[in-house]
């Protein structure tokens, strides 16, 4: 099997990423792998879609820093392959790294993902799936019972109205962001710098306002899901909790963050259960969700990381896993010839 890992670039990738750790358990199992970037589609006259891939030559690398220096050094082998030599296309590109600077990147990958699958590439997450999700609108579309009291806004009186009406503080931040970049709590609209938080948070479009959950000083708690249920192995889930730096509100690990050993409650799997008939619906194979209390912060379905320190935590490479259930999705594929669609394949 040969997957094509899209990521934003591939110099931008580094070894605690969980691509990276995907792309060694398929090394692993035997599996070619290539990365490709939002730049490396082609679309022929004759309507064949392929790819500018790099690849490793041939070679099986065990270490993540092996496997990013073969990618990056400058006689990395690039090849252009036709998509349909691609079993597996695997979406990990975060759009909002290129809302501003590459706008034209940020659809690259659902676009020509949507061509992949009609060649007959599995392509997970589903790209008509991450099309819906592109920025943080799309959580309202899960249960308003896991979902914090929320508001939408691009307008500083709508958010001041919205902060005076939560005593505990709000949460603000972009609606098209990850990585905990310009989130901020604010504790009441009479904040000095209100005026220039909204200004810098509000710089890429609009802003979500969300209620400030006290239980998140501890941190909260990301879980994943594979196939739309929580991913485990061995009685281990594939979760851990993120605990955020002193003095600061986000847990994010590339904002400070520490990863820590999480307990996986009923009313945790509860809430990961309310989820499922949506993710399943959209085609959302691989999701990390972000839980505080009875509530879920945030539904990761681009880029969701982690899996190297829960590989620290727990012993256990959940990447492995993931792999297996490609092989499993590329199994029904081939005995279906096609009977079977992208989004319904992305999470049997």
């Amino acid at each position: 099997m040969r997957i094509a890992f899209l990521v934003n670039s591939i110099e931008g990738e580094t070894s605690y990423y969980t691509t990276t750790s995907l792309a060694l358990a398929a090394l692993g199992r035997g599996h070619e792998v290539c990365y490709v970037t939002p730049g490396d589609f082609v679309l022929r006259p004759d309507n064949s879609l392929l790819i500018r891939a790099t690849t490793l030559n041939g070679s099986k690398p065990k270490k993540p820093e092996t496997l990013l220096n073969a990618l990056k050094r400058e006689q990395a082998n690039v090849v252009t392959i036709d998509i349909r030599e691609i079993q597996v296309l695997f979406l990990r590109n975060d759009p909002s790294e290129d809302a501003e600077s590459r706008p034209w990147a940020v659809y690259a990958g659902t676009n020509f993902g949507r061509l992949a699958a009609a060649a007959g590439a599995i392509v997970v997450n589903d790209p008509d799936g991450l099309a819906l999700a592109q920025n943080k609108l799309y959580f309202q579309g899960f249960p308003e019972t896991v979902r914090p009291t929320t508001l939408i806004s691009r307008s500083i009186d709508e958010i001041r109205a919205f902060i005076e009406d939560h005593p505990d503080g709000v949460i603000l931040k972009p609606l098209q962001g990850s990585g905990g970049r310009n989130v901020f709590k604010i504790r009441s609209k009479g904040e000095a710098n209100l005026n220039q938080i909204f200004e810098a948070a509000s710089s890429a479009g609009y802003l979500i306002a969300q209620n400030y959950l006290p239980e998140a000083t501890a941190g909260d708690i990301r879980l994943f899901l594979m196939n739309g249920r929580p991913l485990q192995r061995k009685g281990v889930y594939a979760a851990f909790r993120r605990v955020p730096a002193k003095g600061d509100v986000r847990s994010n690990l590339h904002a400070s963050g520490t990863a820590e050993p999480a307990t996986i409650t009923p009313q945790v799997l509860g809430i990961a259960e309310k989820l499922r008939p949506k993710l399943i619906e959209d085609g959302m194979f691989l999701v990390g969700l972000d839980i505080v209390g009875d509530t879920v912060l945030e539904v990761n379905v681009f880029t969701p990381g982690g899996f190297p320190e829960i590989a620290a935590i727990h012993g256990l490479d959940f990447s492995e896993d993931v792999v297996i259930a490609l092989e499993d999705k590329l199994r029904i594929r081939q005995l279906y010839v096609g009977a079977v669609s992208n989004r319904a394949l992305a999470t049997l």
